[in-house]
């Protein structure tokens, strides 16, 4: 293990926000009329900026220096991985929000467990401390709130969560929506190296070599119907933000040998007609660009039925599922926890 490298795993903040006037909203405009400008001093504050970006009728998608940042209507994701300082969005969004007639009413910050933990900064040295900073920024209308760490059998792997939410939005309004993050460790050698830049290829734009990326490793494949924004970093590393409809999934790479990494997140809904084919399917596909020794999955839904299919897409791919850890927030629903491990290791 390499004393120090990129922190290959993300904090993730999901921001709901809900307000009294219905005509701003029923454009599907509300957060996306933040301007750019107020976006970009927010990632600053993160320490981080914006690369690319895509919309649809929807919401907004931005590839970052360190992963991305998706903009609804009444809701805010953003992801960032290295030595970003995520929860000090807070504060600027709530604020930019309020200009806007909006008003948080949820929040749900998530992360795996750092690689490199001596390396993180204020406020995330710690999981308490990230606590601490959460309860500090939120407003007190936000009254159900709770913290938990849940575990896996490798002591080296815990699932962080931090929800909290207003009277009226403990049980989520979108409760059929479900969240599916994937992360992935000690990658397939072979298949890392794809999310190098070629030796020479570096004059190449980063948008340009991302396509390439995408589309020799076969993350194209993944949702054929999505629309695909994508970024390759120099001298390696690679995102990208899928969007079809209102649903988004996205992938980080972090090749390096000795703290490789990856991750996939996407969204569904349990009313979609062929929710759980089309989850097993892209499940499969997304695990099969890395072939990882080890991943872990944790599922955020309202309902119990999407969960149980995930080991039901990994374990033909060889990968044993290790531990399974359950448990219910305000505004999340419940969050499933499990690990794998490849049966080759």
């Amino acid at each position: 293990m390499a004393m120090s490298g990129f922190e290959g795993y993300e904090k993730r903040l999901e921001l709901h926000f809900f307000g009294d006037d219905p005509a701003m909203l029923d454009n599907n405009l509300g957060l996306r009329l933040l301007d750019f400008e107020s976006l970009e001093q927010v990632l600053n504050a993160v320490q981080c900026t914006v690369v690319s970006a895509v919309a649809n009728q929807y919401f907004d998608a931005y590839v970052l220096s360190e992963s991305s940042l998706f903009v609804y209507p009444t809701k805010i994701i953003i992801k960032t991985c290295g030595t970003t300082q995520l929860l000090k969005s807070i504060r600027p969004l709530i604020h930019y929000a309020c200009n806007l007639g909006l008003s948080l009413c949820s929040c749900r910050y998530t992360r795996g467990t750092f690689i490199f933990p001596k390396a993180q900064p204020s406020p995330h040295t710690s999981f308490k401390e990230e606590v601490i900073c959460l309860e500090d920024a939120l407003p007190n209308n936000l009254c159900y709130r709770k913290a938990s760490v849940m575990p896996s059998k490798t002591t080296t792997n815990s699932w962080h969560v931090f929800t909290a939410s207003d009277e009226s939005h403990i049980i989520p309004n979108d409760h059929d929506i479900y969240t599916v993050e994937v992360c992935m460790t000690d990658l397939d050698r072979v298949l890392a190296r794809k999310f190098f830049l070629p030796p020479g290829g570096g004059n190449k734009s980063g948008d340009i070599a991302g396509k390439e990326m995408t589309k020799i490793t076969g993350i194209g494949d993944i949702n054929p119907r999505a629309m695909i924004c994508d970024f390759a970093f120099d001298p390696c590393g690679y995102s990208m933000n899928g969007i079809h409809n209102d649903r988004y999934s996205t992938i980080h790479v972090t090749p390096e040998d000795g703290f490789s990494y990856a991750s996939f997140e996407c969204v569904g809904s349990i009313f979609d007609d062929d929710h759980i084919e089309h989850l097993v399917g892209t499940l499969r596909k997304a695990v099969q660009v890395f072939r990882p020794a080890t991943l872990s999955v944790s599922t955020t839904c309202a309902s119990h039925e999407v969960w149980p299919r995930v080991t039901h897409a990994l374990e033909p791919l060889g990968l044993k599922c290790r531990s399974c850890a359950a448990d219910e927030f305000p505004a999340a629903g419940s969050i499933v926890f499990q690990t794998y491990t490849a049966r080759r290791k």
